[in-house]
């Protein structure tokens, strides 16, 4: 079995709605597993340069699968290997929520492998 690395990185911009509104980010941050093959998410790095906390929710197929706080002007890592198996087709996306109002910019490196 060849597994394959996937990632969603880059460094996005994002303004705030709230806290309970988590926006996507662009361009889109979105990963699909290959049709013949399974995935599971090993790690996700990310940084926040804004004075307050937000948070990076990743959805599976349109709903929330995991929620990922970064403290103001922050850092996280967290290795994730041989949490859950991610399905043919399934759609993954990224998304951010903030405060109202507050804006900056997101580093994110989420890791993938495909199986």
């Amino acid at each position: 079995m060849l597994e394959k690395p996937k990632f969603i990185q880059g460094v996005f911009a994002f303004q705030g709605s709230g806290l309970t509104a988590p926006r996507p980010l662009e361009p889109a941050t979105t990963y699909r597993v290959s049709q013949d093959k399974r995935a599971q998410l090993v790690y996700f790095r990310a940084g926040n340069s804004a004075a307050e906390m937000i948070y990076v929710v990743i959805k599976r197929d349109g709903s929330p699968m995991r929620y990922f706080p970064i403290g103001a002007k922050d850092a996280l890592h967290i290795q994730l290997a041989v949490v859950e198996d991610l399905h043919p087709g399934t759609l993954i996306e990224a998304a951010i929520a903030a405060p109202e109002g507050v804006g900056g910019q997101a580093l994110l490196d989420i890791g993938f492998m495909e199986f």
